[in-house]
């Protein structure tokens, strides 16, 4: 299986997040739902877990924010150029099937692992309702897409330049009140998550969360991604990526996620000194 992957288009979305399509016929076949694959650069690379956001034909989707080196790097490509190493599809896929009323909540970039996910749940007859949340209108992607396939959109932004002014719980309080929910899924910044299960759990909404963030080996080898999970230690790329989000240890694994700042902040800054300003991008 040939590991390249060809950029055959990019679009900016909003500031620092752009939308890649990728040619590789192996993982367009094969991936399903809440599936990711890991990628490298170059051959000292480090490696990065991003979500499959679609498959059209030969080719697979993701949605990139660029926040680190690796990052920057990948958003800085262009049409034509290719990726040396695509490991996928990895992670078990979502469990799709027909349950009722199907609440999605994506914040961020988490906006497009959810896509994948609607129009499956749809296929299957499902009611889904979509929150969407930034920090503001800008942040908002992929809102288009959700109207066309959802059967209603609410949009939430901090700031209050579009939709509700407000974060994503709001808008699923405001909702219980005329759903009765048996499904959803929360993806995005792990503090929304976090909120987003204490909410769950107190209007009894089943919720899955993606946690992808916390990985960096992809494959269960370097065991970088351990999380608690009710009693149990799990790992995030090859037991979840989703898992239920009202059992999630939150505390633990947002000091996980802090260990590596002070070097990602050394290696960003020293790329930013390389390559010069990137406010542009």
């Amino acid at each position: 299986m040939d590991l390249k992957g060809k950029i055959v288009a990019k679009k900016k979305l909003a500031s620092q997040i752009y939308d890649f399509t990728i040619h590789h016929p192996y993982i367009s076949r094969h991936a399903k739902p809440g599936q990711f694959v890991v990628i490298r650069l170059s051959e000292q690379g480090e490696r990065i877990p991003l979500t499959i956001a679609g498959t059209d034909g030969n080719s697979f989707r993701m949605v990139v924010k660029a926040v680190g080196k690796t990052t920057y790097q990948l958003c800085l490509l262009q049409e034509g150029d290719e990726i040396i190493d695509i490991v996928g599809p990895l992670g078990k896929p979502s469990e799709i099937r027909e349950y009722g009323n199907v609440l999605l909540i994506g914040g961020g970039v988490g906006i497009a692992t959810l896509m994948p996910i609607a129009k499956a749940l749809k296929s299957f007859q499902n009611t889904v309702i979509a929150v969407l949340g930034g920090r503001s209108k800008e942040q908002v992607i992929m809102l288009d897409e959700f109207k066309k396939i959802v059967d209603e959109v609410v949009v939430t932004t901090d700031d209050g330049s579009l939709g509700i002014k407000g974060v994503v719980t709001d808008a699923v309080g405001e909702l219980s009140s005329r759903y009765k929910f048996d499904q959803a899924w929360a993806v995005g910044p792990t503090v929304m998550m976090k909120f987003c299960s204490m909410k769950a759990k107190e209007l009894k909404i089943p919720l899955l969360v993606s946690l992808n963030p916390i990985m960096v080996d992809g494959t269960g080898m370097c065991g970088a991604c351990r999380v608690t999970v009710g009693d149990e230690i799990k790992f995030a790329c090859v037991d979840g990526p989703e898992f239920d989000g009202t059992r999630v240890d939150w505390d633990e694994l947002l000091k996980r996620l802090s260990q590596y700042r002070e070097e990602e902040k050394v290696s960003m800054e020293l790329f930013q000194k390389k390559v010069g300003d990137l406010s542009w991008l």
